[in-house]
């Protein structure tokens, strides 16, 4: 449901990193031309920030008196760091060295930047990066630089938000980061390309480099070429030195792995093969793990199964022994890594993760602190929890009362950060609430007022939707109003606003997002919603793509397909060419995969094609041979048919008898074990069961 919209929540990694020598001296040059002084490696208690990592620190004193490397508190002048003389001083420390310029120097400046940042507690505004991109014109990496030099630089300028393409974007700031990208991801190939006796590369910095490069593309930057090579280049490297990697280094480079395949990194060999080797080492390094590397592993072990990973035995063991950690550090998670963990889990248990008690013991010690906390927790938690709470008992979860407290906590903080929420959070949290609602949870005053300050918002950001978003979002729309929801003109608004960017978009959803998009519109069809010229448009976008995807379609979606193409004609649409030659498509996939319907399938696929006839369906083999199979089904699974399904089932046969079906055995038997249960469940059946049956 929200493959995109979903995971760890960005903030900035406030650690330095300029790195020291191993022994704790700065280096000097062979021919004592320049010295720095020794340096102390400064430690750093960690922090809270996703992909965050232990850097190597400097604090080592160099002649130019505008390089000092110190830190900068929120009361420093901006304009202390961008002063001219600053970028004289390094083009001519690069200048007079030359080939043996190790980029020591601008390693340091762009610590300071980052200091900067993390003095203030935030990232470059644009107004900052703009005057910064005016110095950096002249700030050139170059293969003489160091390992160290290089990968400070690089991570440093991307976590001050040097990199970040802001809205809108001056040229001149765009081409200097592009140029100052590309120098330090030429360095950096050359690098990893040198032989192995003149490599200077080691663990920490291919974690900061594989952690920048998944931070650039999260935050927008474009896949260039040199990025894919520098990435292709950096991934064997993780194997290699598979052993030396610490165990924050571990839970960032996964983090990194899991960003760059959620952003559209090809899953190559050598990243399947990375991930497998730092797979391995989480069980070995189980107990040295804290809260965050705990939160940031799950994150990545889950966002990697959502984008296709195999739940490998390795995968699976990291996933059991972390698990028991969660409960045993429950008390040290921030609100970050309670919304992070959560989400992973329910994410993993709809990849198919078995509820062991190991999960749902922490999933209850994570609940529990949702409460303790629910005032701190930022738009982006409060939708990716109730999404994940939602997604949970959509797969089993009982709704304890810590869940449901959970919840009410929650749904209040909806109103009150209404303006804060971003496109993808909307369409979560939309969909979140008409999932809890769809299975049980009251509608509450609260979850009322969460629906109706967040419809007004679909529409005013409708531009900004993704496919899955307005997938997600007409599906909610159409749920919460089977369960109830009023037809307010919000609703109605933000329906109309959705409608013209599925015909937009018709070429690029997938056979799931077809599917749940005819089951929302026939849903909000029968519920009194007006078959209005866009409606119609985007029902004939999809129609015509059922066709050619009519080969990806999974049980639940051939039988969700079905039973909305016929809701829809029995509402009054026409039956268009592309509507019969959906039918046509469907049928054989039907008969083929009929052993996976589960009992509601069944009966709303009898009671679809019980319509179809009624409305001039011809019965053709396929669609013979598809009732045989059903009617099969219905004697098998008898005890499992609520009332709903009882009365649609036997409507359905007596429709087909109607309309000239054969009272063939199987129709005969499957009415015969559906009468007792009419018996065993009379008091169940509501008044237009009754009147159906």
């Amino acid at each position: 449901m929200d493959r995109s919209s979903a995971g760890i929540i960005g903030q900035y990694t406030r650690s330095d990193n300029g790195y020291n020598q191993p022994n704790g001296r700065a280096p000097s040059s062979r021919r004592g031309r320049y010295r720095h002084a020794t340096g102390r490696q400064w430690n750093n208690p960690p922090r809270t920030a996703p992909g965050r990592n232990e850097f190597y620190h400097s604090s080592g004193t160099r002649s130019s008196q505008h390089l000092q490397c110190r830190s900068v508190n929120s009361a420093q002048d901006f304009n202390a760091l961008i002063k001219p003389e600053i970028m004289d001083d390094l083009v001519s420390q690069s200048d007079r060295f030359g080939h043996r310029y190790n980029g020591r120097n601008h390693g340091q400046y762009a610590s300071s930047i980052k200091k900067y940042t993390s003095a203030v507690q935030r990232p470059l505004n644009r107004a900052e990066q703009s005057q910064l991109m005016r110095l950096l014109q002249n700030f050139t990496a170059t293969r003489s630089w160091n390992w160290r030099s290089l990968t400070t630089t690089l991570h440093s300028f991307t976590s001050a938000g040097v990199f970040t393409p802001h809205k809108p974007r001056d040229e001149h700031v765009k081409l200097t980061q592009a140029a100052l990208l590309s120098t330090l991801l030429d360095a950096i190939i050359f690098k990893c390309n040198q032989k192995t006796q003149a490599r200077d590369i080691d663990a920490q910095g291919i974690t900061n480099l594989l952690w920048a490069m998944a931070k650039l593309v999260d935050n927008g930057q474009e896949r260039t070429t040199e990025l894919k090579e520098a990435m292709a280049v950096l991934l064997p490297h993780v194997n290699a030195q598979k052993k030396q990697f610490i165990p924050q280094g571990i839970a960032n480079l996964l983090w990194a792995m899991a960003k760059l395949v959620d952003n559209g990194q090809e899953r190559t060999p050598e990243l399947n093969e990375a991930v497998a080797s730092l797979l391995s080492h989480v069980n070995a390094q189980k107990d040295q793990f804290d809260t965050q590397n705990i939160a940031n592993l799950l994150w990545a072990m889950a966002k990697l199964s959502d984008n296709g990973q195999k739940r490998t035995p390795e995968l699976n063991e990291a996933v059991a022994v972390l698990l028991p950690h969660v409960n045993l550090q429950k008390a040290n998670f921030k609100p970050q890594g309670i919304a992070n963990l959560l989400w992973a889990i329910a994410k993993l248990v709809d990849n198919g993760q078995e509820q062991t008690p190991g999960l749902n013991e922490a999933v209850a010690a994570l609940l529990h602190h949702v409460n303790a906390q629910k005032g701190q927790f930022i738009p982006q938690a409060i939708a990716n929890l109730l999404w994940a709470m939602a997604k949970l008992v959509d797969n089993g979860q009982e709704q304890t009362p810590e869940l449901k407290e959970a919840v009410a906590a929650l749904l209040p903080h909806v109103n009150t950060q209404k303006a804060c929420f971003r496109p993808p959070e909307i369409a979560n949290l939309l969909w979140a609430m008409a999932k809890l609602v769809d299975i049980g949870q009251e509608r509450t005053p609260d979850l009322n007022e969460a629906v109706a300050v967040l419809l007004p918002l679909v529409n005013a950001q409708k531009a900004h939707l993704k496919l899955q978003d307005i997938t997600n979002l007409l599906w909610a729309m159409a749920k919460l109003v089977d369960n109830g929801q009023e037809q307010t003109p919000e609703l109605n608004e933000a329906v109309a606003a959705l409608l013209p960017h599925v015909n937009a978009q018709k070429d690029q959803f997938i056979p799931q997002h077809i599917a749940n998009l005819l089951w929302a519109m026939a849903k909000l069809v029968d519920n009194g919603l007006g078959p209005t010229p866009e409606l119609k448009r985007a029902l004939a976008a999809l129609l015509s793509h059922v066709n050619a995807q009519k080969a990806n379609f999974k049980p639940q979606g051939i039988a969700n397909l079905l039973w909305a193409m016929v809701k829809l004609v029995d509402n009054g649409l026409e039956r268009t060419p592309d509507f019969n030659e959906a039918v046509v498509a469907l049928l054989p996939h039907l008969n083929a995969q009929k052993n996976q319907f589960i009992p509601q399938h069944i009966a709303n696929l009898l009671w679809a094609m019980a319509k179809l006839v009624d409305n001039g369906q011809e019965r053709t083999p396929d669609f013979n041979e598809a009732v045989v199979a059903l009617l099969h089904h219905v004697n098998a699974q008898k005890d499992q048919f609520i009332p709903q399904h009882i009365a649609n089932l036997l409507w359905a046969m007596a429709k087909l008898v109607d309309n000239r079906y054969e009272q063939t055995p199987g129709l005969n038997e499957a009415v015969a074990v559906l009468l007792p249960q009419v018996n065993a469940q009379k008091d169940q059946f509501i008044p237009q069961h009754i009147a159906n049956l």
